[in-house]
This record gives C-alpha cells, sequence and structure tokens, in this order.
C-alpha cells in the first residue's frame, strides 16, 4: 500500500474517554463473560475487537487500515506462534520416546516433598536459562514436575506457580530468549549489559520466591504417598515404559542447540524428530502411533486413569485453543494500536511522569496495561518502549533501565493474564488455571514491586554515559 493512500485528513484523533472504552468494555465482557459465565475468551474477544473496529470506523479510519493493524500485530507474534505449534509437537514426541515418562519417575523416587518446590524452581530457571524458552520448559519439564505434584499430593497451584516462576526468570536472564533481545532492542541497550542490569531487580525477586518455597516446602516433609497412591503411579511407568540414560538425549539437542545460538524451531523439531527414534527403538512405538502423539497427543492407554491423564498430552492440535486466543487478542490490540487508541492512554499517563519515580511508576504501569489489554508479551515490550524511551533520554537515564522495565513488567507479566497466549497455553500444557498459580508466580510480580521500590529511591537508575548505548558496557 502505499503511505500516501493510507493518509485521511479527516481523521479524527481519539479523545481519551473514547480511547477507554475499548478498554473498560474488554474488561466487563471477560470479567462477566469469562468469570461468571465461563464464555470461552476468544468469542469475547472478538466482540471486543468489532466494538473497537466500530469506534475505528466512526474515527474515520477504513477497514482496510485497521486490518492491515491485525495484520501487523499478528506479524509481530508469528515467531511465538511457530514456536507453541513446535512445544506441542515437542510434548507429544517426548511422551511416546519415554522421556517425560522417565523424568516423572525418576522424579517421583528422587526428590522430597519438603523441597518439591524449591527443586522446581532451580531446575526450570536452569533449563530455561539454557534453552531461552519458557514455554519449552513449561511444555517438558514444567509438565513433569506437576506430574510428580500430582503424585505427592502437593497443591497443583503452588507447583505450576514455582514452575513459570523459575521458567520465566530463566527465559528474562537468557540472552538466547526473544523477549530480553527484544526489549534491548526497542529500548536501544546493550543486550548483556540489559540482562545484568536486570539482576538487581530480577534476583531478588527470584530468592524471595524461593524463600517462601522453601517453607511452603515444610507443609508436605511428612508426605510420600497420596491419593491415588504413589505406588501405583510408580508400579504403572515403569511397566509400560521402559527407561534407558538415552531418553535424555532429546533434552540436551534442544540445550546444545541453545548453547551454540542455533535457531529455536530447528533445534526443537531436531529434538522431536531424535525422540520419535527413541520411541521406535525403546518403546516399540509405531509410525502411525507416533504421529498421532504429534498430531493430536500422545495417547496414553495404560489402563490407570490418573497416569494416563497425566501422559496424554501435546500434539499439534492441544495448541489450536491457543492460537484462537492468539489472533482474538492480537486483532484488538492490533486495531487499539492502528487507530492510535493506545497511544492516546499512554500519552495521557505520560504528563504524570514529572521526576524519576513518576516515571518508572508510568512505565510500570503501561507495560502492566499494554499486557492486560493485548495479552501479548511482544506488544507490551514494544509499545510503551517505542513511547517512553525519548523522556528516559530527556531525564538522562540509560536505556538498559527502560528495557529492563518493559522486560519485567511488560513480557513477565504476560503469564499472568488469564485471557493472554501465554495464560492460555500455560493453563493448557499444565492443566492448572491462571487464577490459581498466579499467586505462587511469586519472582514474576515481586519484580515489578521492586523496581518501582527502586524509581522512587533512586536506586539502580543507571545515568547515561555514551549516545550510542547499543556498545556493551553502556
Amino acid at each position: 500500500m502505499n503511505p500516501k493512500e493510507d493518509r485521511n485528513p479527516e481523521r479524527r484523533v481519539p479523545p481519551f474517554g473514547l480511547a477507554l472504552l475499548p478498554i473498560v468494555a474488554m474488561g466487563l465482557l471477560l470479567a462477566v463473560g469469562y468469570g461468571v459465565y465461563k464464555i470461552r475468551p476468544q468469542v469475547l474477544l472478538v466482540a471486543a475487537a468489532f466494538l473497537t473496529g466500530c469506534l475505528g470506523m466512526w474515527l474515520r479510519f477504513r477497514w482496510e487500515e485497521m486490518q492491515q493493524g491485525i495484520i501487523d500485530s499478528i506479524h509481530r507474534a508469528m515467531p511465538a506462534i511457530l514456536i507453541m505449534l513446535c512445544v506441542g509437537i515437542l510434548i507429544g514426541s517426548w511422551m511416546a520416546s519415554g522421556t517425560i515418562p522417565m523424568i516423572i519417575y525418576y522424579g517421583l523416587k528422587l526428590i522430597s516433598p519438603k523441597f518439591f518446590l524449591v527443586t522446581a524452581c532451580l531446575v526450570t530457571s536452569i533449563t530455561a536459562l539454557a534453552a531461552g524458552t519458557s514455554w519449552g520448559t513449561i511444555g517438558t519439564v514444567g509438565v513433569a514436575f506437576i506430574g510428580i505434584a500430582m503424585g505427592m499430593g502437593i497443591p497443583l497451584g503452588l507447583a505450576a506457580g514455582a514452575v513459570v516462576a523459575g521458567a520465566y526468570f530463566g527465559d528474562k536472564m537468557s540472552p538466547f530468549s526473544d523477549i530480553p533481545n527484544l526489549a534491548a532492542v526497542t529500548a536501544g541497550a546493550n543486550l548483556f549489559d540489559h540482562i545484568k542490569h536486570m539482576i538487581w531487580s530480577a534476583a531478588p525477586g527470584w530468592l524471595i520466591g524461593l524463600t517462601v518455597y522453601f517453607f511452603l516446602g515444610l507443609r508436605f516433609s511428612g508426605q510420600t504417598i497420596s491419593s491415588p497412591d504413589l505406588t501405583l503411579i510408580l508400579e504403572t511407568l515403569e511397566k509400560n515404559f521402559r527407561f534407558h540414560v538415552l531418553l535424555l538425549l532429546p533434552l540436551l539437542v534442544v540445550f546444545y542447540m541453545a548453547y551454540t545460538k542455533r535457531p529455536t524451531i530447528p533445534g526443537m523439531l531436531l529434538s522431536s524428530l531424535l525422540a520419535a527414534l527413541l520411541a521406535i527403538i525403546f518403546q516399540q512405538e509405531t509410525i502411525v502411533r507416533i504421529a498421532q502423539a504429534v498430531n493430536s497427543g500422545y495417547p496414553a492407554r495404560t489402563g490407570v486413569g490418573v497416569v494416563d491423564n497425566l501422559l496424554s498430552r501435546g500434539g499439534l492440535m492441544s495448541m489450536m485453543e491457543t492460537q484462537l486466543v492468539a489472533f482474538t487478542a492480537f486483532s484488538f490490540g492490533g486495531i487499539m494500536q492502528k487507530t492510535g487508541m493506545l497511544a492516546v492512554i499512554l500519552d495521557r499517563i505520560m504528563k504524570v511522569a514529572k521526576r524519576v519515580g513518576s516515571l518508572v511508576a508510568v512505565t510500570i504501569g503501561s507495560c502492566v496495561l499494554t499486557a492486560i489489554v493485548t495479552g501479548s508479551s511482544y506488544l507490551a515490550v514494544i509499545i510503551p518502549g517505542d513511547l517512553l524511551k525519548e523522556a528516559y533520554k530527556k531525564k538522562n537515564l540509560a536505556a538498559k533501565n527502560l528495557s529492563r522495565i518493559i522486560d519485567e513488567c511488560g513480557g513477565i507479566i504476560v503469564p499472568l493474564v488469564p485471557w493472554s497466549m501465554a495464560g492460555v497455553y500455560i493453563t493448557g500444557a499444565l492443566g492448572v488455571p491462571v487464577l490459581s498459580y498466579l499467586p505462587w508466580a511469586i519472582a514474576n510480580w515481586a519484580a515489578i514491586m521492586i523496581l518501582g521500590a527502586y524509581g522512587y529511591a533512586g536506586l539502580s537508575m543507571a545515568p547515561k554515559i555514551r549516545e550510542d548505548e547499543t556498545q556493551i558496557g553502556s
């Protein structure tokens, strides 16, 4: 499209009250429709997007322009959508090979209930740091820990909170992850300076979480067998799968590809292919059953209901509802962004940012608002980052201050939004609703409060030392 053709001299600037209307409407639709009547969020998001589109037409935006906003919004999310599909393949193939069942089996035998929550957080942190993916970690290692929690009788909300907190901590501290890279690029900071600067806020929140998990774990110190009987689960897994150390190879492939900075998606597909070969060799699975596991999820048939429920996961089809939520959420966010309504809201918020503390508070609020409105980690990083980076320059603050906040408060808060793509994905992968794990994903929300306190106290707010802050050491 020719840029000149995209201009409309009669287009109206959205007033603040009008710009707020879609957000209020979406909030009411989700609160009542999803929260009370359990209507699927994608239906409600379509209704919110339709209302926003009607307002856009009243502002004299043409449908073709708003449609392009939707396309642009979805385009930015395509890497995450492709990774999500690969995670479905990965879970199905790892189940068929016996990789995840083996982790569950030895986890049940070796992990003490007393230290389960701490262990879950530590292991998922290390996995996501190495692999550069919170979703891949949650969909594989996280699924295994949820299985262990089920066997030990540990509340799944607690277990899922520890898994999500660990996975997202590792993700945001990994140079291989897309969100830290996106945050650094958006703010104009150096990636490694950005990651080092995040330690000031990310590490305390993570340590607070580990401390809470340790003391909560003391409640389960005398717990070894729960209902269903742990022994039955162990015997069923041992009877239906042949375990071997080579079953860890698919996990090592993901680690190796991440360590050598190879592309994520080819690494996940290579790991899935290896898992499929291991399924044939060790589990005597047929190609037909492996294909079924990859497409619609692993068809567990152990004869024990709790084990079948645990293992019947993964596959491309398991990600389809998540895709629908993603497309409808990005449709709403794309129209909000294209019509300028989201920019009007953020610009109004900027007027209160007179000091460093208030600028930090505005940045946090903008990120959280965008995350809630769009349900997108990418938009929650890009939009506030683009709008606010000039304000940081005017106050002589280093770009890594902004990149740290939009990473922590934009990208990492999204999994705590029930209708976001991340929230729906995690719920589907772990089988635990967002509102059940939200209070226990401590590292995700503790860092926000720490950043707010830092802003008002002036702690760890680095000054700008050079114009080109993409150089390391800025």
